[in-house]
């Protein structure tokens, strides 16, 4: 098993036993094989795709909730005009029968965080589920 004869110089050979070597190295071998399949993966994700047409995107504009705090206290829902007393009344007419309560919030540059922070929690008062803040980068695309 272990030994070789012949050779030249007429004595004994000794060489590596590699055979207990070699079942090792199988054995490592089927161990990867079947640990590989189970190694964790990624969470699946969608990519948003560009609407193929304007009508899609005319219909999320209409669903789409932005209000704009303005640096001097005025208050804007979609572009119409509001005040501090009537955001409250105003948010639950509007998501009072839409099923997904989505709104943003977008303040301008001068604007305090406790106004921005105040709106938020009106909104959350009227029922909206979930209140997205808009940057002018995010505006821009960037």
């Amino acid at each position: 098993m272990g030994m070789d004869v012949g050779g030249e110089s007429g004595g004994s050979m000794a060489s590596p036993n590699v055979v207990p070597l070699i079942d090792i190295l199988l054995v490592l071998i089927i161990i990867f094989m079947v640990i590989t399949p189970l190694t964790p993966k990624g969470l699946d994700t969608l990519v948003p795709q560009p609407s193929p047409n304007q009508q899609q995107s005319q219909e999320l504009e209409n669903k789409t909730v932005v209000v704009q705090v303005a640096s001097n206290g005025k208050l804007k829902i979609n572009n119409e005009d509001t005040t501090w007393d009537g955001l409250g009344p105003r948010m639950e007419q509007i998501f009072k029968e839409r099923a997904e309560k989505i709104a943003f919030v977008k303040g301008d540059n001068d604007v305090l965080f406790m106004d921005v922070a105040r709106a938020i929690d009106i909104m959350r008062g009227a029922g909206i589920d979930k209140i997205g803040l808009i940057t002018a980068k995010l505006e821009a695309g960037q």
